[in-house]
């Protein structure tokens, strides 16, 4: 990396991969930046901290991260537990953002605009490899500021950029006009948002894990609040991917999940609509009206989003990237997170040589780096940073020698280059096997994964 010793690395987003990516970096002698867009480190978790996630603690750490905190006295959580969204941003990651160590580096209220190479736009060739990077970021109260740096690391995930609820991956006709009746993608209906959805009719859109964690939360709302009324449109024939395995899935968690939507759908609880894909969306007094391809509509106060996520690209466009056309993740990546052909189990464990661009020294990781596929595990993220620092600092053979460990699968092991077949098939199944806003499997909420495009397939 040129000029490693003068720049720092820049890394974009303080979630738990960022930050783990900083970590690797001090243990590797070089300089982080930090850039969060948020008031804190965490800050698109602390949207869904009343959310559970699927995987126990020891799958939501990373290790360089954790010998920081060890050092500090900081004792970790019991390896078996089941975090929230809460716990981890408390007793992981707002610990580990207040190191002196990651605290000097970290600037929080500072949303990354763009990224280009210094004195040079995407067309210049000439000594580009060479040139420091140029990270133009807008901080809060409107400055704005140019940092240099000698590497980026892009982990802002994609919480920020939730698909359209329309079909072909458009908005719906009319859906911006009524912004104001669609709430976040996970909402808390039982505490800060209760008002929104206590006795007042709810529709869900979406066919993933975030879907069924919306819908048993307002059913739970519901038991004190007997006027909520709950709808549930899905865009396939049939909700048995969401139902999914019961008690034979291998995240005891995420098969509770299925089976106590079921139970609440036969009941009768939940009102399910399929075969519903979103044509429009309009105003209708108070409410709003939903109407179908087929000429189907529904009435509701609130409609709630779950069609998963997309990266935003429009910060990068100065960049010279190489992305999978479908999936719009590092080209090389694409064709084994394409969710039509894998799920969370069957990607193998991949770092820096397959996280590389055009550009030389930058890379995205973590959730964004998965583009529009709802695969990512926490635990990939955490060996994506590791190998990338690896790569920063000049060791290709600690980048190159990857290696991840599954719920119920032991380590898989893969150097880059050769592939690597994961025994995954007692521990997931299925494009929606993660549960997070990208995904969860290992380190998101109980309730958040998306599909190509969307979770309403």
């Amino acid at each position: 990396m040129a000029s490693h010793n003068t720049l720092p690395v820049a890394v974009i987003g303080a979630g738990p991969v960022g930050l783990a990516a900083a970590a690797h970096l001090l243990e590797r002698g070089l300089e982080p930046l930090i850039l969060e867009a948020g008031p804190s480190a965490g800050a698109a978790i602390e949207q869904w901290r009343h959310i559970r996630l699927f995987s126990p603690w020891r799958f939501n750490l990373d290790a360089a991260a954790v010998r920081l905190l060890e050092a500090s006295g900081w004792a970790s959580p019991r390896p078996t537990a089941l975090p929230y969204g809460g716990q981890l941003i408390d007793e992981y990651l707002t610990p580990l953002a207040a190191l002196p160590e990651i605290a000097s580096r970290l600037q929080t209220g500072a949303r990354v605009i763009a990224v280009s190479r210094q004195g040079m736009d995407k067309t210049h060739t000439r000594d580009r490899d060479t040139a420091p990077f140029v990270v133009r970021v807008e901080h809060d109260g409107g400055d704005i500021r140019d940092y240099p740096a000698a590497g980026v690391i892009d982990a802002s995930g994609t919480w920020s950029t939730r698909n359209p609820l329309g079909t072909s991956g458009l908005p719906a006709i009319g859906e911006a006009a009524v912004a104001s009746r669609i709430s976040s993608p996970l909402p808390d209906v039982a505490g800060r948002d209760r008002a929104s959805f206590a006795g007042r009719r709810a529709l869900v859109v979406g066919a993933g894990h975030s879907a069924a964690n919306t819908l048993i939360n307002l059913a739970d709302l519901a038991k004190d609040e007997p006027a909520t009324k709950i709808l549930w449109a899905i865009r396939g024939a049939s909700a048995a991917k969401v139902y999914g395995g019961g008690d034979l899935d291998g995240l005891p968690a995420r098969g509770q999940l299925g089976a106590r939507l079921r139970r609440l759908v036969d009941a009768g609880t939940i009102e399910l609509h399929t075969g519903f894909g979103i044509a429009s969306l309009a105003s209708a007094g108070d409410a709003v009206t939903v109407a179908s391809l087929d000429g189907r509509a529904l009435a509701a106060d609130v409609v709630v989003p779950c069609t998963g996520f997309r990266p935003d690209l429009d910060m990068l466009r100065e960049l010279r990237l190489n992305l999978d056309p479908a999936v719009e993740a590092p080209v090389a990546l694409g064709p084994l997170i394409d969710p039509e052909f894998h799920s969370c189990g069957t990607v193998r464990p991949h770092g820096a040589a397959l996280l590389a661009h055009p550009d030389k020294d930058f890379y995205i990781v973590g959730m964004k780096s998965y583009g529009r596929a709802p695969t990512f595990l926490l635990a990939t993220g955490y060996e994506q940073v590791r190998s990338v620092a690896a790569a920063l600092a000049g060791d290709r053979e600690a980048a190159d020698t990857v290696q991840l460990e599954l719920p119920e699968t032991g380590v898989c092991s893969s150097d880059a280059g050769t592939s690597c077949d994961v025994p995954v098939a007692a521990a997931v199944s299925g494009p929606s096997c993660c549960g997070a806003p990208g995904p969860v499997l290992v380190g998101f909420p109980t309730g958040l994964s998306h599909g190509r495009s969307g979770e309403i397939n």
